[in-house]
């Protein structure tokens, strides 16, 4: 990094983008970028198997591994009930590796590893177009480096594709602004609607920027940038709407209820639980940062991404990102319309400023992870508004404290974030305040140096301030894989580092982890409600946080020592997150006569536990918040009468009950409470049940037993009348 340093020292002007493409690499330019690319590699996949991945989404790919039409859909279950509440497009990806490959930890994540390298290179690439070799180097590393980024890339959840397909997107829509070609734009274009298949509208959040700094900056003349911008809407509309318009093509009775909607329809997904529901609450996302689905990261508002959740995920080189921005833009001066120094910033300082505003104040759900894809546009404004504060601060006296004050407060709230950290790394914070601040008078004691021993111990100056930059969240980031930080919820809501929040889900729970709610003892990750304690509506159960965590950072109880698909034992090594009583599964599959569903739960947390362990369809009956209608009296009668099913759970502590209380699911509830026939744990579990004796000998101990207790029922087509 020292020889890199020195090259971009000796720049004293910003050199015009067009070279920026064809001149020759410094000899340190790729052995950086390799070296960067290799410990994100170790990051994001050391110690895989022995994390506990989202099992939500770890049922959708093994149902899609076992049916076209549930990999086509996103089904959660491969009957093809309920699909999941995402587009399927990052589930497809993972199973069709699984196809491949056969179904595991490691050939699930392996695409998403590739993706999320990807990510690293093409940011790394975008930016030395512009800005140059030591600018990209620096915007790889705070992107490798980002702790949640690093806590999502290690996890099933769909982020990762997310963020690699937006930042395509962001590239591609730069280099069609400096040539003025079409082709590019029509890329970035089907990037950002494939993210948008990924994840609905938080694929959208950075297309404003894109969208406002082509139509200024772009060299062709204002006509032609409007029909450019046309045509890119249209391929965005196609590549966005291909799957919600194939899926309306298929009739209701032929295809799975689209989970998370109100009327079956990925139209509704679109506009309710993952359109506005997410920024205003409602549609099944709570109501608000205080109480709401929001409460997993705290309390909405603009200082959201500080608090002691959300800072040490992300926050770490927000302000030096905010001061590179404003300081870059000012240096641009009047430089002409298509300047691509003042449109690259202009495009990831958009990127961020959207993306924090609007995880900042979004009322619905926000789990921490969601904002790694803030981390792209802060390492590229680390990266190349560094670089140009740099110049501004060896040739400009009026500039000579901008990039110190910048460096200053990073440190600063560095220090800040490791000490909410109690008893963590107590030697860090004050080693980052004496680093930098030695890296500080070095660059102001060797400041004029153009050669020889002088710039060399400025460009050592350098190089030791971004080591300080950078410490706090490398710390942060290599508890992921070590597993000595602690931590958030892995595979539900993983987060990096110690416990210093208290958000639903979020660092510094204390969930109970009893397996009360359940037969045999199960619990799934994050609490009974496999959500931190809370479901996605937003009500407490009784479980604030995390679950006790076991070997590897798997939630005890959810291990099962079944055989699970792929011939891997015991919930796959913890990396699949699956579990529940090998005995109730096999006394299921055993009385399961043919059946096409082994059990229907009324809750997608639940069903997807199951379907990792016993390799069988699970019925969702009402989705993952509980508020779903796939599940009708009318339906129940069909599958039963038809010996589709056979066994329906009802009651428990995890989402259990009856969903959210509608009228539809109580009919339900009635109803196979009055036909059915209740199975007794004592018909598949050899073990005495120690919690029900001690609720026997006290009244009050009963009473609580009894409302976690679930129940599991038996119907035959003779109990439809």
């Amino acid at each position: 990094m020292t020889s890199a340093t020195e090259t971009q020292l000796r720049t004293a002007e910003p050199p015009p983008a067009p070279p920026r493409d064809t001149a020759a690499a410094p000899r340190w330019s790729l052995p950086v970028l390799l070296a960067i690319l290799a410990l994100a590699a170790v990051l994001y996949s050391w110690n895989l198997s022995g994390s506990s991945l989202n099992s939500f989404y770890s049922a959708a790919v093994l149902s899609g591994t076992e049916s076209w039409k549930a990999w086509f859909f996103g089904s959660l279950d491969a009957g093809n009930f309920l699909t999941v509440d995402k587009p399927p497009l990052a589930l497809m990806v993972m199973g069709l590796s699984c196809r491949l490959f056969g179904y595991g930890t490691w050939q699930m994540m392996a695409p998403m590893t590739v993706a999320a390298l990807a990510t690293i290179w093409i940011l790394h690439s975008c930016v030395k177009r512009v800005f140059g070799h030591a600018a990209a180097a620096v915007a790889a590393l705070v992107l490798a480096l980002t702790p949640i980024t690093v806590a999502i890339n290690r996890d099933n959840n769909p982020d990762t594709l997310l963020v690699f397909l937006m930042v395509s997107g962001a590239a591609l829509a730069l280099r069609a602004t400096r040539n003025g070609r079409l082709l590019p734009l029509l890329g970035s274009a089907a990037c950002f609607g494939l993210a948008f298949n990924t994840k609905m509208l938080q694929g959208y959040i950075a297309l404003p920027a894109v969208f406002v700094v082509y139509l200024y900056a772009a060299r062709p003349a204002w006509a032609k940038r409007i029909v450019h911008l046309l045509a890119a809407g249209v391929v965005l509309a196609v590549s966005s709407f291909w799957w919600a318009a194939a899926v309306s093509l298929v009739p209701a009775s032929e295809r799975p209820y689209i989970g998370g909607s109100t009327d079956g329809t990925a139209w509704n997904l679109i506009t309710g639980y993952n359109g506005l529901g997410r920024i205003l609450g409602g549609e099944g996302n709570g109501g608000g940062g205080g109480g709401g689905g929001g409460g997993f990261s705290g309390t909405a508002g603009l200082g959201r991404m500080f608090n002691e959740i959300l800072g040490g995920q992300i926050s770490w080189l927000l302000p030096f990102a905010g001061i590179a921005l404003v300081g870059g833009l000012v240096l641009c001066g009047r430089a002409p319309r298509t300047d691509p120094t003042r449109a690259a910033l202009a495009l990831w300082g958009g990127w961020t400023v959207l993306h924090y505003l609007t995880f900042a104040l979004a009322e619905g759900t926000m789990h921490p992870y969601y904002t790694t894809a803030l981390a792209p546009g802060i390492a590229a404004l680390c990266g190349g508004g560094g670089v140009l504060l740099l110049r501004a601060f060896r040739r400009d006296r009026r500039w000579l404290w901008v990039l110190p004050l910048g460096l200053g407060v990073t440190a600063v709230w560095a220090a800040v974030l490791l000490r909410r950290a109690s008893g963590w790394n107590t030697w860090l914070w004050p080693t980052v305040l004496v680093v930098m601040a030695l890296a500080l008078a070095g660059l102001f004691v060797f400041r004029s140096g153009t050669s020889g021993l002088r710039l060399r111990l400025l460009a050592v100056s350098v190089v030791a301030a971004v080591v300080a930059a950078v410490a706090g969240p490398a710390a942060y980031a290599w508890s992921v894989p070590s597993g000595s930080g602690g931590g958030g919820m892995s595979g539900t809501n993983p987060t990096a580092g110690p416990s210093t929040g208290s958000g639903f889900g979020g660092p510094g729970g204390g969930g109970d982890g009893g397996g009360r709610g359940f037969p045999g003892g199960w619990t799934p990750p994050g609490g009974q409600n496999g959500q931190g304690g809370q479901t996605r509506q937003g009500s407490q159960s009784g479980h604030s946080g995390q679950a006790p965590q076991g070997a590897g950072g798997m939630p005890q109880g959810s291990t099962s020592g079944t055989r699970q698909p792929g011939g891997m034992a015991g919930g796959m090594g913890g990396g699949m997150g699956g579990g529940a009583s090998s005995e109730l599964i096999a006394y299921l599959k055993k009385h399961q006569d043919g059946a096409k569903w082994l059990l229907a739960v009324s809750s997608s947390q639940s069903a997807a536990q199951l379907i990792v362990s016993s390799g069988e369809p699970v019925i969702s009956m009402w989705g993952w918040s509980g508020s779903d209608k796939a599940m009708t009296l009318a339906r129940l009668k069909e599958l039963v009468k038809k010996g589709e099913l056979h066994y329906i759970q009802l009651g428990g502590g995890m989402g259990g009950g009856p969903g959210g209380g509608s009228t539809v699911s109580s009919e339900v509830t009635a109803w196979v409470q009055k036909h059915g026939t209740a199975v007794k744990e004592s018909d598949y579990s050899k073990s005495t049940n120690t919690e029900s004796s001690s609720a026997a000998a006290s009244g009050s101990s009963a009473q609580s037993n009894q409302s976690n207790q679930s129940t599991i029922y038996r119907l035959d087509a003779s109990d439809v009348s």
